[in-house]
């Protein structure tokens, strides 16, 4: 899952020297990275559906092992258009590799450890893209481009070897027929969507093959949601965000993914082309942000069982925000180490929402359900990523380019993002829906029940022992 997420950002790093050594234009060159997240719209919210009908280790397995075949292929590709087929071959097997690994984790977890599982994910899902410029820098300065991919060859090999071993197969097998209809709307019209979402910022929204893509995406969109609520056996149950707590935390996460993920794409820009700093310098800059989410974690995790995830997530929300909207003062005459600091307390302030979220959101979904609500959760993430990059692509080109004053601007509108977040935590998510998240470590299973009753069989025991008869 470290690898998957790694590799949405990793290629940013070598699109200059793609451009160079295809001798291809900047907006050729896109279409590596525009390839894969539109493989990814069309396979993430099949997963689900896929993993239950031929179980959900042989779906993880063979979504690895097209994943790391793709990215031998990416790494071999002799010309750009190879490399962009490979890249969307390689969007097939990261599209069913993050909802079915997810899926898997949240089955095997109970819901009294899910705050120690949400310790876990940080690493791949927050950690992973504030590696990537500095690990994609390296090896593209040190060795070759082709090595971004190669690097996911012994980490694919090995997970299938141990995968192969040890993970336990699912299946809800077959429900009904598999609805075709719905995988083609679904994945036409998130594609659509997100290619105008992508090319919006690059075109102009205005542009026609940007308007027609997201009128057609968002009627097919439309559609689809229509047709899998009167559906008994849909490709994705929507129905699900009928759920108060799931469809909250999910509102919730979009606006978190957006101004984060969205800063962590912006600062690299920010620091090499208003600073004058190297890729390998800034990316260095933006990684801090992955140790204040390490450092912060295990603080987080204590405190979630006692504080819930309504206020941690409101207030990470806040102070995420307030350390976006400081990034708006940097100018040049800034210490490259306030601007770390500022990276170091973005990432702290984002575990507190990233862990109440990921740890209550499945709370009310059953076991059986789980994978469509992994798909639908990675679908949401997938497209406020595009959503914030290209609101923060778009605030940069319309204030002043490479302009000090364009970049402030940005940070401004993320800082907004951050703070709309808060405010749909606070009114939106209710800690009493995920209660049985928030039991204790030292709780026996069962919350706050469980937790009486033991202590009234020790008093009861304490009782009898002291009233028997001495001898």
């Amino acid at each position: 899952m470290f690898v998957g997420a790694m590799d949405l950002a990793i290629i940013n790093v070598a699109l200059p020297t793609l451009s160079r050594v295809f001798h291809a234009s900047n907006a050729s060159v896109q279409w590596t990275v525009i390839a894969y997240v539109l493989s990814l719209a069309i396979w993430i919210p099949a997963s689900g559906r896929i993993a239950d009908r031929i179980g959900t280790k042989r779906t993880f397995l063979i979504a690895l092992t097209v994943f790391t075949l793709a990215s031998a292929l990416c790494g071999q590709a002799r010309d750009l258009p190879e490399l962009v087929a490979a890249r969307a071959l390689q969007g097939v097997g990261g599209g069913m590799l993050m909802p079915t690994g997810t899926s898997m984790l949240w089955r095997a977890y109970p819901p009294s450890q899910r705050a120690r599982l949400g310790r876990l994910l940080m690493l791949p899902i927050l950690v992973a893209p504030a590696a990537a410029p500095v690990v994609g820098g390296l090896l593209v300065d040190q060795l070759s481009w082709r090595w971004i991919f190669y690097l996911n060859l012994p980490f694919g090999v090995i997970g299938l070897l141990f995968g192969a071993r040890y993970l336990v197969e699912y299946r809800e097998g077959p429900k009904g027929r598999f609805d075709v209809a719905g995988f083609l709307l679904s994945g036409g019209g998130l594609c659509l969507v997100l290619y105008a979402i992508s090319e919006g910022p690059l075109l102009g929204w205005s542009a026609p093959p940007v308007v027609a893509s997201a009128a057609i995406g968002l009627v097919s969109v439309a559609v689809f949601v229509r047709l899998e609520l009167r559906r008994t056996f849909p490709i994705l149950k929507v129905a699900l965000l009928r759920h108060r707590l799931f469809r909250a935390t999910n509102v919730t996460g979009a606006f978190s993914t957006a101004s984060f993920l969205g800063i962590l794409y912006l600062t690299p820009i920010f620091l090499q082309e208003a600073r004058g700093l190297s890729a390998v310098s800034s990316g260095l800059t933006t990684f801090v942000e992955a140790i204040g989410v390490v450092a912060a974690t295990q603080t987080v995790g204590r405190l979630y069982p006692r504080v819930g995830p309504r206020a941690m997530s409101t207030t990470g929300l806040v102070l995420l925000a307030a350390v976006i909207g400081s990034m708006a003062t940097i100018d040049a005459q800034t210490s490259i180490w306030t601007v770390r600091a500022m990276m170091f307390m973005a990432g702290a302030a984002n575990s507190m929402v990233f862990l109440p979220l990921q740890t209550s959101m499945f709370t009310s979904i059953a076991r059986a359900d789980t994978g469509d609500a992994s798909a639908i959760f990675n679908t949401s993430r997938q497209t406020s990523l595009a959503l914030g990059v290209a609101i923060l692509s778009t605030v940069v080109a319309s204030v002043g380019g490479e302009s000090f004053a364009a970049f402030h601007a940005a940070y401004a509108a993320a800082a907004l993002i951050a703070l709309t977040g808060s405010v749909t935590a606070f009114t939106l998510i209710h800690d009493g829906d995920a209660r049985a998240t928030m039991v204790r470590r030292e709780d026996p299973p069962g919350g706050d029940s469980a937790r009486l009753q033991a202590r009234e069989e020790v008093r009861a025991r304490t009782i009898r022992k002291t009233s028997m008869p001495n001898g």
